[in-house]
């Protein structure tokens, strides 16, 4: 076997060993630690876990000489098992390649680490382990985490009567200029969606259902754009466009979801701008939900001052 095959399937130690530009740098190595999680971007991996498998390799910069055995002074095994548990408990993910990169980025915010080799295989997908194995040096993330506070939108739920009101535009037009960034979400129509039976399959169906109304909202006010994930909702804010919550995939990979099914579309709301930080959420045509965890105001649709 060649030295490019042995090193192609070899541990991520022996890589760094191997491929080490500078000569050899001390590492720090987590082998085989196994966790069971959601992960997986086909539907027989939704609503269920699986094992999947880190080898991680860190190599670090020269120990100071005056180390004098303080464990403080080191990069400690723990920053790299917290690092891979954060990034599983911040949303479910469908790639390794993602969560493999976002724990290299992570482990190298720590000072002394120079350079990540990060190995993650999934245990139960067949026969054998089918993984991913990245390299990242610290050149290649940036130096320090997004200091950047999120903003604190207000979200704005409107019934179905609100969405058909003649006092649509003037609340739109009332919650723009408040100098913070606003988030519309709707429940679904008042047609019925189809029924199946199925827990997880009336689930999504409902979900969607939300999404076909949100698109109905967009038609009727052209500052209006239907969002739904993070990242769009993240730049949403920052650049003051207004967004129709499209809640799909937020729900679905909340690694902690709601308690509220889709038909609970307040609660569902609710539960939404607890998870974004929103100021406050506005109810317009609806009756507030139970123990929201925001400062939640009701509006009746004959209102047309906010």
């Amino acid at each position: 076997m060649s030295s490019e095959i042995r090193l192609a399937f070899a541990h991520p130690s022996e890589r760094s060993e191997a491929t080490a530009a500078r000569g050899p740098l001390d590492r720090i190595s987590l082998r085989d630690h196994t966790v069971e999680v959601e992960i997986g971007a086909f539907q027989a991996e939704r609503g269920t876990t699986q094992r999947i498998c880190f080898n991680v390799v860190v190599e670090i910069a020269p120990l100071p000489a005056d180390l004098d055995d303080d464990v403080d002074r080191i990069l400690s095994y723990d920053r790299v098992t917290e690092a891979i548990a954060h990034e599983l408990s911040e949303e479910r993910l469908n790639l390794l390649e993602t969560l493999a990169e976002r724990v290299a980025e992570r482990i190298l915010l720590e000072p002394q680490a120079v350079r990540a080799f990060v190995r993650i295989e999934k245990l139960d997908r067949g026969p054998g382990a089918l993984g991913v194995e990245i390299v990242r040096a610290r050149d290649q993330v940036a130096s320090e985490v997004d200091s950047e506070e999120r903003p604190h939108p207000r979200l704005m739920y409107l019934s179905n009567s609100a969405i058909d009101s003649d006092g649509l535009t003037g609340w739109i037009d009332q919650m723009e200029c408040r100098q913070r960034p606003l988030i519309l979400c709707v429940g679904a129509h008042e047609l019925a969606a189809p029924q199946t039976g199925h827990k997880w399959t009336q689930r999504r169906i409902d979900l969607l259902a939300i999404e076909q109304n949100a698109w109905r909202l967009a038609a009727k006010d052209d500052r209006c754009v239907v969002v739904s994930t993070r990242t769009e909702l993240d730049w949403a804010m920052k650049n003051g466009q207004i967004c129709v919550w499209a809640p799909s995939k937020i729900v679905l990979d909340a690694v902690d979801g709601p308690s509220a099914a889709p038909s609970e579309a307040v609660a569902l709301a609710a539960w939404f701008a607890g998870t974004f930080e929103a100021g406050e959420m506005i109810v317009i045509g609806a009756a507030l939900p139970d123990n929201p965890g925001v400062p939640l105001r009701a509006v009746d649709v004959e209102q047309t001052q906010l």
